[in-house]
């Protein structure tokens, strides 16, 4: 096996690194006032026991699966099982870590928005790095290291399926969780009660702000890993079909991955606030340095290991598409542009017209991505 796979686990490795580099420095801010404490750790409170009681049951259903898997799939089945197994967990540990940081970022972010807008935006976007270096880190370090241990794509498969399970259940249940709170917490509050949105005198919004953290960060977290596993592993097992043509077909995407770590943790040094306040400026900025360093590194890296171009062109188009991607969320979610204005507008005569330009706005905004 060539000695360059090791590039990938060491990625991994790194990754994690800096995800805890990031996780200190978010816990060495400032929490701010007693209140402002009292209320996130309400919401601390409520986040973990949510989380502990779903990865309980989680963990009933993987433990049956992965002994489904064992006496039913033949001479493998302990090895896939196994992958199973660890996958699973490290997609949980992927989004455990990056909550127990999401729900304590937040009080320190609010803290820091009293000293000023970069100083806020520096503690939420390192809170929020913590999780995406872990998923990356945590799966590429997974996939690559049982390939390494197995010496065969075919075995790994196990890992992608546990990935996947706890995708199902954290993304799927957090966001019902989510949902639930949000509107129950809104009819009470601002219905009922005639209280402004988020107003701590409103028991449901710590609710609301639990669903936020299980659902948006923690549930996100699992469905990221997920994507990111089955997608490294479907790249593996089409080039593992063209090994006679390419005999680094195997190794290419995980040499990719791992070089796309290095470029987006660089990349984030560059993340900062101008003197405009534009934040979404400042994020472009980091998405215009990776996408560079990724448009050079991704040349030399199938220069050397393929010889075909014509695969450095495809990896061109992906980037290409990432960065499109990125503005058409602007576009319709901004309230700069046209799409938010439109439904800002329509709610002037009611939740009728409301409604269906939102729902048309939401339709338009798939066709181009």
């Amino acid at each position: 096996m060539d000695s360059l796979i090791y590039l990938a686990p060491l990625a991994g490795i790194v990754s994690l690194a800096f995800a805890a580099f990031f996780a200190s420095g978010v816990l060495k801010e400032g929490t701010g006032t007693k209140e402002m404490q009292d209320i996130s750790l309400a919401i601390q409170e409520g986040a973990m026991a949510y989380l502990n009681r779903q990865y309980k049951t989680i963990a009933v259903v993987a433990i049956i699966l992965a002994a489904l898997m064992f006496f039913l799939l033949g001479d493998d089945s302990g090895k896939i099982a196994i992958g199973f197994i660890v996958g699973a967990a490290a997609s949980a540990l992927a989004g455990y870590v990056g909550m127990n940081v999401s729900i304590r970022a937040n009080v320190r972010t609010a803290h820091a928005a009293s000293k000023g807008l970069q100083e806020a935006m520096s503690v939420a976007f390192r809170g929020g790095a913590v999780t995406g270096l872990a998923v990356v880190g945590l799966a590429l370090l997974g996939t690559s290291g049982f390939y390494i241990i197995f010496g065969d794509v075919d075995l790994v498969i196990g890992f992608g399926f546990g990935a996947s399970l706890i995708s199902l259940f954290a993304r799927v249940g957090g966001g019902i969780f989510t949902k639930a709170a949000d509107v129950g917490a809104d009819l009470v509050g601002k219905i009922e009660a005639g209280i402004p949105e988020d107003d701590p005198r409103n028991a449901g919004v710590i609710a609301d702000n639990v669903g936020d953290n299980v659902g948006d960060c923690a549930g996100m977290g699992a469905d990221l890993f997920e994507t990111y596993v089955v997608t490294v592993l479907a790249s593996m097992l089409l080039g593992s079909l063209i090994l006679e043509t390419y005999p680094n077909a195997i190794l290419y995407p995980l040499i990719l991955g791992s070089v796309a770590i290095f470029a987006s943790i660089i990349s984030m040094f560059f993340v900062k606030v101008g003197s405009d306040g534009k934040i979404m400026k400042a994020l472009y900025k980091g998405v215009a340095v990776s996408a560079i360093l990724c448009l050079v590194a991704f040349y030399f890296v199938t220069d050397s290991l393929m010889g075909d171009m014509r695969l450095y062109y495809a990896s061109i188009v992906g980037i290409i598409i990432m960065v499109l991607m990125v503005v058409f969320t602007e576009y319709y979610t901004s309230t700069s542009f046209r799409p938010v204005k439109t439904i800002a507008k329509a709610s002037e005569t009611g939740a009728g017209t409301n409604v269906i330009s939102g729902l048309a706005i939401g339709f338009e905004s798939t066709i181009l991505p």
